[in-house]
């Protein structure tokens, strides 16, 4: 079943992720083109605060054309952990601070086209400790509403990211809440 890389260049790059043009050699010998969107792993974080309440952020979203609501999430940098970069990519999105951190899971989230690599985590008593750091790109507003909030969000379809989705509804599964 496996795919033998012939070629490999990238086809187009900019800041946050390159395309990919691979020819390719399939189980049968046949060769062919396949296109791929790589990017860096992510952390995605689900913060609650000491009073149980959950940290979100409202975002622009241009690719849809509307703000979203969502976790907390970002890229891990070259030689960072997961670990730091959850604490990093709070602060500088919502400038909270978690005392604690724990991961979730790790997922492909779209594993057809992106070798993207998303990793979830829940952050405790999370406190406000500093100013927000926001990247040039980024219009964040900052909030916090009950995480039953959100899964209601997510049951009538008005929770729309789809990290934030997973999140939340992995962290019901799991822990079984609401």
């Amino acid at each position: 079943m496996n795919w033998t890389t012939v070629e490999s260049r990238v086809a187009y790059s900019c800041e946050g992720f390159d395309i990919v043009n691979e020819t390719v050699e399939l189980p049968d010998g046949e060769r062919t083109e396949f296109d791929y969107l790589r990017e860096d792993e992510t952390v995605v974080v689900l913060p609650f605060t000491p009073e149980g309440r959950v940290v979100v952020i409202d975002e622009w979203r241009h690719a849809v054309g509307r703000v979203n609501r969502g976790l907390p999430a970002g890229t891990v940098e070259a030689d960072e952990e997961t670990d730091p970069a959850v604490v990093r990519e709070l602060a500088e999105e919502t400038g909270y601070r978690p005392e604690e951190i724990e991961h979730m899971t790790t997922v492909e989230p779209a594993n057809g086209f992106s070798d993207a690599l998303f990793h979830y985590y829940v952050a405790h008593e999370c406190e406000p400790a500093e100013e927000q750091d926001l990247d040039s790109d980024e219009s964040i507003t900052v909030t916090t509403t009950s995480f039953e909030e959100l899964v209601e969000a997510a049951r009538e379809d008005e929770l729309r990211d789809g990290r934030s989705v997973l999140g939340v509804l992995y962290y019901l599964l799991v822990d079984g809440q609401t």
